[in-house]
């Protein structure tokens, strides 16, 4: 069973079909859903689809265009909800300098607050991390020591993607890689081990050829899995079952 490990479905674009979504991914192969935490506001509709749904399980945190919503209230909140029975995850957190919607001290101030927290809670982390590669390293050697991570929407080179996996680090990848023009994420597929990537939609964005465009969801997925299975010249069963494993090891399902 596919295992995503990077989803909003608390997004408004499932406003209108979300349940209905939701009750037909084992119908169509998809076994396991990590629901994503952008904002503070998106805190509270993560819990509840994990209430709701088996297969669902949640990561809280703030993404960095948004951490100029945190304060010490929210952030003691934060911490709270972090116990919570079906969160596995702190995240998405990192740093964000492509849209520069928070000053660059206040992004990496909340990235390493967060970051102690995970290490508090023996949490995984979950790094959104765009156009900000020497930062986003920098602070994951100095502050994230021991605490497993995964980079999502791996957008670097292959050779930064190699010292992530030295780190022991895990490489998301979604539909970009089915992307023509997406040669540098095709090199770091076919050169990352398989045992350190992981499948993720980020839906509901980026979703892969051939419905590039519209509304992703996590049945695409298998779209993702092909074409690493044809980069890596594997089955496509080795792809999905692998990076099922390597999801239930970071996650600790």
């Amino acid at each position: 069973m596919i295992f995503d490990t990077h989803a909003h479905y608390d997004a408004k674009q499932f406003d209108g079909d979300r349940h209905e979504l939701l009750m037909g991914m084992k119908s169509h192969g998809v076994g396991t859903i990590i629901n994503i935490s952008a904002e503070t506001s998106s805190w509270e509709r993560t819990i509840a689809l994990t209430e709701e749904y088996p297969f669902i399980y949640g990561a809280i945190g703030v993404h960095p265009d948004e951490v100029g919503d945190l304060n010490e209230e929210n952030f003691e909140q934060m911490s709270r909800l972090l116990a919570g029975d079906k969160i596995v995850a702190v995240g998405e957190i990192g740093l964000d300098y492509y849209w520069d919607n928070q000053p660059h001290d206040i992004q990496k101030k909340w990235f390493i607050r967060q970051l102690a927290l995970a290490e508090e809670y023996d949490l995984p982390v979950v790094i959104h991390s765009r156009e900000a590669a020497a930062d986003t390293f920098d602070i994951m050697k100095e502050y994230a020591a021991g605490i497993p991570a995964i980079i999502h929407c791996f957008s670097y080179s292959r050779e930064m993607a190699r010292e992530y996996v030295k780190m022991g680090y895990y490489i998301g990848i979604g539909g970009v890689v089915t992307f023509k023009n997406a040669r540098r994420l095709k090199e770091v597929v076919a050169d990352t081990p398989l045992d350190h990537l992981l499948l993720e939609t980020d839906c509901p964005y980026l979703a892969p050829v051939p419905g590039r465009g519209k509304r992703n969801d996590s049945v695409n997925l298998i779209y993702v899995a092909e074409e690493i299975a044809r980069i890596k010249e594997v089955n496509v069963e080795e792809v999905i079952n692998t990076t099922t494993v390597n999801a239930k090891m970071i996650y600790r399902l």
